[in-house]
């Protein structure tokens, strides 16, 4: 299985933005665990705080990966190019948060990303990453 984890704005701070609502820990460092936990699934992982990057790395791995696990950040609230990106893939992706949003300020309601997204996984901190990959092995025995 292949997994494409993409991070968009500011998600390159994990580790030192607002720890509070982000945790202390780097998304390299929570990667790594990834790896060593799920030693089986091959991960691609690409960060950018450009939205343009972020839709041509869609595009790249849309055909190629098993599913992406997306963490959109604020372009998830602003970003209609995203979603049209998303649609335009064959691969599956599983939105993620790592704060749950809907419990933050009311335009983080609002998700450009959810109505083309296969699920939403929101709300339980780096884990949230972890709880997306544990889904899609779920489904692999199910079929």
């Amino acid at each position: 299985m292949k997994i494409s984890i993409i991070n968009g704005p500011n998600l390159n701070l994990l580790g030192k933005r607002e720890p509070n609502i982000y945790g202390s820990v780097t998304f390299e460092e929570y990667l790594k665990s990834l790896k060593k936990e799920f030693s089986n699934i091959e991960f691609d992982y690409f960060q950018s705080n450009i939205e343009g990057e972020i839709i041509d790395q869609l595009q790249k791995v849309g055909f190629s990966s098993d599913s992406v696990l997306l963490n959109a950040a604020a372009y998830t609230h602003t970003s209609v190019a995203i979603g049209d990106a998303i649609k335009a893939i064959d691969t599956p992706v599983i939105e993620i948060h790592i704060s749950n949003t809907f419990s933050r300020e009311d335009f983080r309601h609002q998700s450009f990303i959810t109505p083309v997204a296969k699920g939403l996984i929101i709300g339980f901190g780096i884990d949230s990453y972890r709880l997306g990959i544990l889904s899609l092995i779920n489904q692999v025995k199910t079929k």
